[in-house]
């Protein structure tokens, strides 16, 4: 209906308003950042227990999740869940990279634009995961 597509719209100009008002703060020079394609995130956590690795990472303040968790067993994605951002979207993510290796994850996902902020959600989720190929 035009109210649902109205509410969706809604959603999504507040998802890029914050992140814009996020990109313009820039990095906080907190200590462990990582840089790829000069795109900053920062692991917060990366811990393996009973052969299943678990990392928390905070992504970069040009995006508007503010901590992507990742839990991979056997280089299969096993779970990803986002906190804030737009929650379909991160929740769509989640969904569709479950089971999904991590290789085919970061093929698919690296390089994702969300307007001229240089990288996305998706891509700063890549660039995690990049970190666990190595």
């Amino acid at each position: 209906t035009m109210k649902k597509v109205i509410i969706a719209m809604f959603a999504l100009l507040l998802c890029i308003g914050a992140g814009a008002q996020e990109a313009a703060k820039g990095p906080e020079g907190e200590p462990q950042v990582q840089t790829q394609k000069e795109v900053m995130y920062k692991i917060i956590k990366d811990e393996t227990i009973d052969g299943v690795r678990h990392v928390t990472a905070v992504p970069s303040e040009k995006v508007c999740s503010k901590q992507i968790d990742i839990t991979v067993k056997d280089g299969i994605i096993d779970s990803v869940k986002f906190t804030r951002g737009c929650p379909g979207n991160a929740l769509g993510i989640g969904a569709l990279i479950k089971g999904m290796s991590v290789e085919e994850a970061i093929k698919r996902l690296d390089g994702i634009q969300c307007g001229s902020r240089g990288t996305s959600c998706p891509d700063q989720l890549a660039q995690v995961l990049k970190t666990l190929a190595d």
